[in-house]
C-alpha cells in the first residue's frame, strides 16, 4: 500500500505541473487530486487488509492514469494461476510465471512459494501430497517410501522393513530365499523348508541320494543294525529302513542255523530253525538229514543211527 500511495502522489504532482497554465482549473484539479489521495489513505486505514478485488481495481485505475500521462507500464508476466498480469513480485516455476500467492499445491491448495515442491504431470504438489499420491508404497507397512527404496519379490520396500518373515532379521550379505512370496534368511529357510535326511533328520543341502521314498545324506544311508555302508549298491528294506543282507535275514529269522548265513533260496525248517538244505546234517556223522528221519538232542540234530548209538 505504501508503494501505491507513493505512485499516486507522484501522479498528483505531475497532474498539477501539467495544468498550471490553466489558472482557473489548475488549483481546483490539484485540490481534487490531493483530496482524492486523502480519501484513499483514509479508506485504506479504515478497511484493514484490502481484498483481492479492491487491489485489482486500484491497479487498473493506476494503469489508466499512467496511460493518460503517456507512461506504459509493462507487466512482469501473466500469472499461470489467475491469468492476470503480474505487476509486483513474480515467481517463476514449471516454465511459467505466477503471483507468489497463486503458486499452490494442486491437491491441498497450500502456497508453495516459501518451501520445496514436487512436479507431476506439469502440476506442482507439496511434499506430503506428492508422496501420498505418487511415491511407491512399502509392501510391509503400506506407507509411502520417501527416500531409499528397495525392490524385491516384484514389490517395493523400506530397506528397514525387508526382513526375514520368520525371525525378523534384516538380510545381510548372504541375501534371502523366497517361499510362497515371503522372504526368509538362509538359516530359517533351511530349517523350515529343506528336505530332511531319513537317517539323521537334519536338512539335506548338497550331496544326497533318494531311496525308500525319502532323501538321505550319502553318509547316513547305512544298515540300520550294523551302520555299515552298502558297498555293493544293494540293500534290503524292512519297515521303511535299510538293512544289509545279514541283518535283514536276522530280523526276518531266515539265518541258517548250520552256517550262520542268510537263507535266500530253498530252506529246511526244523525245530523252529531254518537251514540251507546242505547244512541240515547230523551233528555226529555229518550226513544229510531228511525231515522225519532225524532226532534232536540238546539243540543238536542227529540221524537215527547216530542218535541210537550215542544216547540209547
Amino acid at each position: 500500500m505504501e508503494d501505491l500511495d507513493a505512485l499516486l502522489a507522484e501522479l498528483e504532482q505531475s497532474s498539477c505541473l501539467a495544468s498550471k497554465d490553466r489558472a482557473l482549473q489548475g488549483p481546483s484539479s490539484c485540490q481534487d487530486a490531493q483530496h482524492g489521495t486523502l480519501k484513499l489513505a483514509a479508506a485504506g486505514q479504515g478497511a484493514g487488509v484490502p481484498t483481492e478485488s479492491s487491489l485489482d481495481n486500484m491497479l487498473d485505475s493506476l494503469t489508466r492514469d499512467l496511460q493518460e500521462l503517456g507512461i506504459t507500464a509493462a507487466p512482469a508476466g501473466i500469472c499461470a494461476g489467475c491469468r492476470k498480469p503480474i505487476a509486483g513480485k513474480v515467481l517463476t516455476a514449471l516454465g511459467k510465471t505466477w503471483h507468489p500467492e497463486h503458486f499452490t499445491c494442486a491437491h491441498c491448495g497450500k502456497e508453495l512459494d516459501k518451501g520445496p515442491f514436487f512436479e507431476q504431470g506439469g502440476r506442482a504438489f507439496c511434499e506430503e501430497d506428492y508422496h501420498q499420491a505418487f511415491s511407491p508404497r512399502c509392501a510391509y507397512c503400506a506407507a509411502p517410501i520417501r527416500e531409499k527404496v528397495l525392490t524385491a519379490l516384484e514389490q517395493t520396500w523400506h530397506p528397514e522393513h525387508f526382513f526375514c518373515a520368520h525371525c525378523g532379521k534384516v538380510f545381510g550379505d548372504e541375501g534371502f530365499l523366497e517361499r510362497n512370496g515371503k522372504p526368509y534368511c538362509h538359516q530359517d529357510f533351511v530349517a523350515m523348508f529343506a528336505p530332511k535326511c531319513q537317517g539323521c533328520e537334519r536338512p539335506v543341502l548338497d550331496n544326497y541320494l533318494s531311496a525308500l521314498e525319502g532323501v538321505w545324506h550319502t553318509e547316513c544311508f547305512v544298515c540300520t543294525e550294523c551302520l555299515t555302508g552298502f558297498t555293493g549298491g544293494s540293500f534290503f528294506e524292512l519297515e521303511g529302513r535299510p538293512y544289509c543282507e545279514l541283518h535283514f535275514h536276522q530280523r526276518q529269522g531266515t539265518i541258517c542255523h548250520g552256517c550262520g548265513r542268510p537263507v535266500s533260496g530253498r530252506c529246511i525248517t526244523a525245530a523252529g530253525r531254518r537251514y540251507h538244505p546242505e547244512h541240515f546234517v547230523c551233528t555226529y556223522c555229518l550226513g544229510r538229514l531228511h525231515k522225519g528221519t532225524f532226532r534232536e538232542r540238546d539243540d543238536k540234530m542227529y540221524c537215527q543211527p547216530c542218535h541210537d548209538k550215542l544216547f540209547v
